[in-house]
């Protein structure tokens, strides 16, 4: 439980020292849906696909080279929290990913 409760107080702190990255990026993801919907019929259904594809491609490349970023190896992981852990900040690298190509996808498969 320890382990658990040390992740998400590093996470608080990072979002912390990252809050105008995070915030910038949430203001673009806000602006990028206002201009998809006001731009005709945009085709929300068809954006899913190329939506997903950027999760999954940028999720996996995010698992494999943050180790290297963080000067850290996969032989340095030893428990499954360091497991899940990487797991889930690719995955949320992956959702941010997907949540901005998700509009732009939207605008480029318009809605007949």
């Amino acid at each position: 439980m320890y382990e658990i409760w040390l992740t998400l107080n590093i996470l608080f702190e990072l979002g912390l020292q990252y809050l105008p990255v995070v915030v910038a990026t949430a203001v673009l993801w806000v602006v990028l849906m206002g201009v998809a919907a006001s731009r005709g019929r945009p085709g929300w259904g068809k954006a899913i696909k190329p939506a997903v594809v950027a999760f999954v491609v940028v999720t996996a490349i995010t698992f494999f080279i943050t180790p290297g970023l963080t000067r850290s190896s996969f032989a340095n992981m030893g428990y499954w929290v360091d497991w899940a852990n990487l797991f889930l900040y690719a995955a949320a690298f992956g959702g941010v990913a997907a949540a901005l190509v998700w509009p732009l996808a939207a605008m480029m498969r318009r809605s007949a």
